[in-house]
């Protein structure tokens, strides 16, 4: 056991399996001692079929595991002349499960076996400081809400989040800028005239007519970029446009942090409206986009051919 104070809670699943193998082996033990051919992994689908036939779907369903598992400990169960498969008379393509004559043995002698059980564990919960069931309870509904694998994304997401900068445009950022928005453009698109225009040029038609370029470090090396373009335009006062992710940077936040960052200065700078183009093929960055605060709108001209999607974000309601 001094493992786990080495590794502390990261072992957790180590620690309840452990945990489990040792109330497994028991519970073997206490099936024997009440006479009952009973194997401890069969007890949730026993238990259930207890109370009547079902279907192996309807099995699955009332104790939460997959079709194939509860599959092949009825074919156990089966085997061993606990449970009887059969068509059902109704619907000749339902299997129908039921207890055997065995079974419903077996149940007889367990319902002395079901008191001393939960009177023992009851002694245990009485002797500790912490109720392990109630506890439980709690884990599952979490993790019904969202997943360890999710939790332990999003704490990785927002670890390495901490490594990434903000930072304004300097020439010395010129060759990442058009390398970044080429890769992702090429990838999915063509080149556009547009497209060259601002980004071999991006000081004349970005910064001096007034616009933003945002560069995201990673431990000090670019791996992002977007940009607010100035609009002569009464509606909107800046595109977010020439947003791009190096792809050895995905799920690092970072065009999330480089969004946030292009609204706040537009929100500083007075703006009350951004605008946007995007292409519905690039599933990742809607949902960013809409995460931001972007809207879908329509009837606008656009000078790219890639563009099927407009979205606004009304700074003054956010």
């Amino acid at each position: 056991m001094e493992i786990y104070k080495k590794t502390g809670k990261m072992a957790i699943g180590s620690r309840l399996r452990l945990l489990t193998d040792k109330i497994t082996e028991d519970a073997a033990e206490v099936y024997k001692l009440y006479g009952a051919d009973l194997h401890p992994k069969w007890f949730p689908v026993f238990h259930t079929l207890s109370g009547g036939e079902n279907t192996i779907t309807e099995i699955a369903k009332e104790i939460g595991h997959s079709h194939a598992s509860v599959s092949k400990i009825v074919s156990e169960m089966s085997e061993k002349g606990v449970v009887l498969e059969k068509k059902d008379k109704q619907d000749g393509r339902r299997n129908m499960v039921t207890l055997s004559k065995k079974g419903k043995e077996i149940v007889e002698k367990v319902q002395d076996q079901y008191v001393d059980v939960n009177n023992a564990i009851e002694d245990i919960l009485n002797n500790t400081q912490h109720n392990l069931w109630k506890a439980i309870e709690e884990w599952e509904y979490l993790l019904d809400q969202k997943s360890l694998l999710r939790r332990v994304q999003e704490q990785k997401k927002s670890r390495e989040s901490s490594n990434v900068k903000i930072v304004g445009y300097k020439d010395q950022y010129a060759e990442v800028f058009k390398k970044l928005n080429e890769e992702w453009i090429s990838t999915y698109f063509k080149m556009e005239e547009a497209d060259y225009r601002s980004l071999d040029h991006p000081k004349e038609y970005i910064l001096d007519k007034g616009g933003e370029i945002f560069i995201a470090l990673y431990k000090d090396e670019p791996l992002g970029t977007c940009a607010l373009l100035k609009m002569d335009d009464l509606q909107y006062d800046y595109e977010l446009a020439k947003m791009a992710v190096s792809p050895k940077a995905q799920g690092k936040n970072i065009g999330w942090l480089l969004g946030r960052a292009a609204i706040e200065r537009a929100r500083a700078k007075g703006a009350g409206a951004l605008y946007l183009e995007s292409n519905t093929i690039l599933k990742p960055a809607i949902s960013l986009y809409r995460k931001l605060g972007f809207e879908k709108v329509t009837g606008r001209a656009t000078p790219y051919e890639r563009c099927n999607i407009q979205m606004e974000l009304v700074l003054s309601y956010t």
